[in-house]
């Protein structure tokens, strides 16, 4: 048997109604896929177009923790997006296998947003913004950029982009190309991907796990107990709160502009 974990959607993007790829919604997954004794691999199917930098981080490490601990080889496998934080989680395997036609890439940090400067003196609206330290509010939507604010952004951008690229270069090593694009932020489909390094090979999870480990081989996914909706909860426990309805919306539409990066 080898046990499969699926990592999908965008990472840290969580509601109380829409629970994202998080450490802590992976934590309980990761434990059972790795302690199942007579399994000789991990399997982890990724199909995300990043997110967090932090919780991929976090996802990272624990995959590479507990395949020591429990002596575990990852395999990983992409499907149609493995990009920005959702490659940062396939870098934890020990191979990863895309299809010819995935996404794959994108190492690199970014920050979006909008300038509304004179808006709302156009629409008659008068804006109250009190702060404990005089760069509180640095890069205000409502203000005009500042030099230093803009500067200090890059900054904190740069040291987030070579953590990840001393992770990829430490995981990868000899097998990256020295492209100098490989860490620009460009994304590839997965055949080139393959010859930059970033992938190992084309191939399926079922394919490959067959050849390499027998046609009698079981892949069994591993997933997190669901709960029953209109079951009573036990005491202590309460329903989720319908009031995070508002953040969910966000959040998909969060979720829906990430994926469109890549043309899905």
């Amino acid at each position: 048997m080898v046990p499969i974990v699926r990592v999908s959607g965008a990472i840290g993007l969580s509601t109380p109604l829409r629970p994202g790829v998080t450490m802590a919604s992976l934590a309980h997954v990761l434990e059972r896929a790795f302690s199942i004794k007579r399994a000789p691999a991990v399997a982890i199917l990724i199909n995300s177009p990043g997110g967090s930098p932090v919780q991929s981080h976090l996802i990272y490490k624990r995959i590479r923790a507990l395949a020591e601990e429990k002596e575990k080889r990852v395999l990983v496998f992409v499907e149609d997006v493995c990009a920005s934080g959702g490659y940062m989680i396939a870098a934890a395997g020990d191979e990863i296998y895309v299809d010819q036609s995935s996404i794959v890439g994108s190492i690199g940090v970014v920050s979006q947003g909008f300038g509304f400067v004179g808006l709302i003196d156009k629409l008659g609206i008068e804006r109250r913004v009190y702060t404990s330290g005089d760069r509180k509010a640095i890069l205000d939507p409502f203000k005009p950029e500042r030099e230093e604010d803009i500067a200090h952004l890059l900054n904190l951008q740069e040291e987030v982009h070579a953590e990840f690229r001393d992770l990829v270069k430490a995981r990868r090593g000899d097998l990256l190309s020295d492209d100098d694009d490989v860490f620009s932020g460009l994304f590839w489909t997965g055949r080139t991907a393959v010859s930059l390094g970033l992938a190992d090979g084309i191939g399926d999870a079922r394919t490959l796990i067959r050849e390499r480990y027998g046609d009698e081989t079981i892949l069994k996914v591993v997933s997190a107990p669901r709960s029953m909706p209109f079951r009573r909860p036990p005491p202590g426990v309460s329903f989720p709160d319908t009031s995070g309805l508002g953040r969910d919306i966000v959040s998909t539409l969060e979720e829906r502009a990430l994926w469109a990066r890549y043309g899905l």
